[in-house]
């Protein structure tokens, strides 16, 4: 067996209606998720046992699969029941550490051709992987995080599992020793590498409009809730680049993330430099959220 694969972890998966250890699941070279990347995956945190914002990630999924003209090969309740067996073995306490649920479905297995082949069964894997929350010392300082050109396609909006401009992105600001990698269309914010991106001005959160060009997170749903239960006006609209730089706050927004405040864009700083009282009022909300959801 390779190196790599000795120090898989024995965590059970679920693949195509098997439980096994995650070690041991196999799929065949020929499928096209491995080799065109056609395919849609999907990401839910589990706290305390319980899934969070569960119907939305389900939702997304479906949505996703539509655009890849994939019919979704689990209802939300068989989801639902994947998602507790695989979590289950972590989830012990209500104090036991956030998980993350990844599920994956891929076209299935064909001969190599672009077109898509009719009556392919679709792959379907699961597995779970603890979520480590980010350090209390690094959300008090806040991040840094540099921008670059949305050079990927343009159907942002399907969580596609094709996802290797989202990895040249990534590394770009791994190589600088960044957060994460803002991205612009032309003059206009887009979203991270693999969060969306808020921009606070004189108390109000925007973020770009939820079109093909973002993939709209969950959280997008969230913060626009959370908005309005804390009374902070929220909107969707065009963000030109130098907004986001001359914005009070600028804030971060994904699974694993929840909300993060960006304190230098490019080495300049935003706002005062440090993290502030949206910021602050709003990750108070989302863990009440957390806390509501259990």
């Amino acid at each position: 067996m390779h190196p790599i694969a000795d120090a898989l972890p024995d965590t059970l998966c679920y693949l195509d209606g098997q439980y096994t250890p995650l070690r041991d699941a196999k799929v065949s070279v020929l499928d096209r998720g491995f080799i065109f990347g056609d395919g849609a995956y999907e990401v839910v945190p589990v706290y305390g046992g319980q899934p969070f914002c569960f119907d939305e990630h389900m939702a997304r999924l479906g949505r996703s699969l539509a655009e890849l003209r994939i019919d979704n090969p689990r209802t939300p309740e068989q989801w639902r029941e994947i998602t507790m067996k695989l979590a289950e073995p972590g989830a012990a306490s209500p104090e036991a550490s956030p998980q993350a649920v990844y599920y994956q479905v891929t076209r299935g297995v064909a001969l190599r051709d672009h077109a898509m082949p009719k009556g392919l069964v679709p792959t379907v894997f699961a597995m779970v992987n603890p979520m480590k929350p980010l350090a209390d010392a690094v959300r008090a300082a806040g991040v840094a995080c540099v921008t670059a050109a949305d050079f990927r396609w343009q159907k942002a909006h399907i969580k596609a599992t094709s996802l290797l401009g989202a990895v040249l992105a990534r590394q770009i600001s791994v190589d600088a020793g960044a957060a994460e990698t803002v991205m612009f269309r032309g003059e206009f914010l887009s979203e991270a590498s693999s969060s969306n991106v808020w921009v606070v001005k004189d108390g109000r959160v925007s973020g770009p409009p939820k079109d093909e060009l973002v993939l709209a997170g969950i959280r997008y749903g969230l913060l626009a809730r959370l908005c309005a239960d804390s009374g902070i006006p929220f909107d969707l609209r065009r963000i030109a680049r130098d907004e986001v730089f001359g914005a009070d706050e600028l804030l971060l927004s994904s699974a694993s993330k929840e909300v993060l405040p960006v304190v230098t864009l490019d080495g300049q700083p935003i706002g005062n430099g440090r993290p502030g009282p949206i910021y602050q009022q709003l990750y108070a909300a989302y863990q009440d959220a957390k806390q509501r959801n259990r």
